[in-house]
């Protein structure tokens, strides 16, 4: 079987299907994954056979529309979703071509798109096969599909559709106590860290005498270097006297580390060093989200908008982390302080861990794509 896997355009919605698309390849299918020509390299970095199929990065995509006229930025966390739904919905159309041609030479008999992957559901619907669904994380992405069919109508309309294709199958990797109550019938499958890798040093895997409370911003906001947003983190552990390791791009951790000296910086291996930590401080970006829960480690949520911060709240309801409404030095030092001192955060970031590993494992889940084609 031949199946093809579309992620976007930052390196989590390559990680998201990493796994997914590694037992497939382990069960003797052939698999390629394509993506915008910058996440190639963390495509082969994860051993699956890369497609560049749109040679622009996602700043393009998000900032100008089809004609190249710069796009009005989202105000309000409504406006942000729609903002989304829009730009992931132009990147779609802009892969088509490369798809095509992929297609012509080499025809999938299943299509596998992440979240918003678009691209995925009008080129299955153009081949005529399955087309499946998975989560990169547990955000809500369903909301932004009203503003992807509309940004996509000229598309649609060549396949006789209104809208965006349903999946055959939807893949989710939400904990189950976190599902949403209008969630969507799933597959449901466990969640396996695959992030980049790099060697090891001793520090990554063992733990000092400190707190050690690791700080992400993502790689979004890397790539769009709103690396303040880091920086006013750091400044904010000062007070606790904790270990701070910041997870970065290396090209960012040299200045960083030059700015704030005691610090480890630097792009690491998440799924080894989140294991480590006390607290996990991010932004409600998801894959981070769901590496801090598979440890067992509590986290402390800094929303920046978009679909995540609905999704951190509900990680914070459940008792695993805290989500902060104002980015200050007193409301994240007080935040820390809580779910370093406080036990319970810990014993509910461990609940988590143990539902993700009950769900069933990607192998598994390789049966239900044979299935299904």
């Amino acid at each position: 079987m031949k199946i093809l896997f579309v992620a976007s355009g930052s390196p989590a919605t390559v990680f998201a299907l990493a796994p997914l698309a590694t037992a497939a390849r382990n069960a003797g299918h052939d698999v390629f994954m394509g993506a915008v020509e910058d996440m190639v390299p963390y495509i082969a970095s994860a051993g699956i056979p890369a497609l560049s199929i749109a040679p622009s990065s996602i700043r393009r995509f998000a900032t100008m529309d089809r004609e190249g006229n710069p796009v009005r930025m989202p105000e309000t966390p409504e406006e942000e979703l729609d903002f989304a739904g829009h730009w992931f919905g132009r990147m779609a159309a802009g892969s088509m071509d490369a798809l095509r041609e992929v297609a012509a030479n080499w025809r999938p008999d299943l299509v596998l798109g992440g979240s918003m992957s678009f691209a995925a559901a009008l080129i299955a619907a153009e081949l005529g096969v399955p087309y499946v669904r998975q989560a990169w994380d547990t955000g809500d992405a369903w909301r932004t599909d009203p503003a992807a069919s509309e940004e996509l109508q000229p598309e649609l309309q060549v396949l006789g559709l209104d809208r965006l294709p349903e999946p055959d199958l939807f893949v989710d990797i939400c904990p189950p106590s976190l599902r949403p109550a209008d969630a969507p019938p799933a597959q449901m499958m466990r969640w396996v860290p695959a992030n980049g890798q790099r060697q090891l040093e001793p520090w990554m895997y063992t733990k000092g005498d400190r707190p050690r409370v690791l700080v992400t911003s993502g790689s979004r906001l890397v790539f769009a270097k709103k690396t303040g947003f880091l920086r006013g983190l750091v400044a904010d552990m000062a007070a606790l006297d904790a270990e701070v390791v910041i997870a970065t791009l290396d090209e960012v951790a040299d200045e960083l580390r030059a700015e704030l000296p005691g610090v480890r910086a630097g792009w690491v291996p998440l799924d080894v060093v989140v294991p480590t930590c006390d607290v996990v401080v991010h932004h409600a970006g998801g894959v981070t989200a769901l590496t801090a829960m598979n440890a067992g480690v509590p986290q402390l949520i800094v929303p920046q908008g978009g679909n995540f911060v609905e999704a951190g709240l509900r990680i914070s309801d459940f008792g695993a982390a805290i989500t902060v409404d104002e980015n200050t030095p007193e409301a994240v030092e007080k935040a820390c302080r809580e779910l370093i001192g406080n036990p319970s955060y810990a014993e509910r970031a461990r609940a988590l861990s143990a539902e993700i590993a009950a769900l069933p494992l990607p192998a598994d889940v390789v049966g239900v794509l044979e299935r299904l084609v």
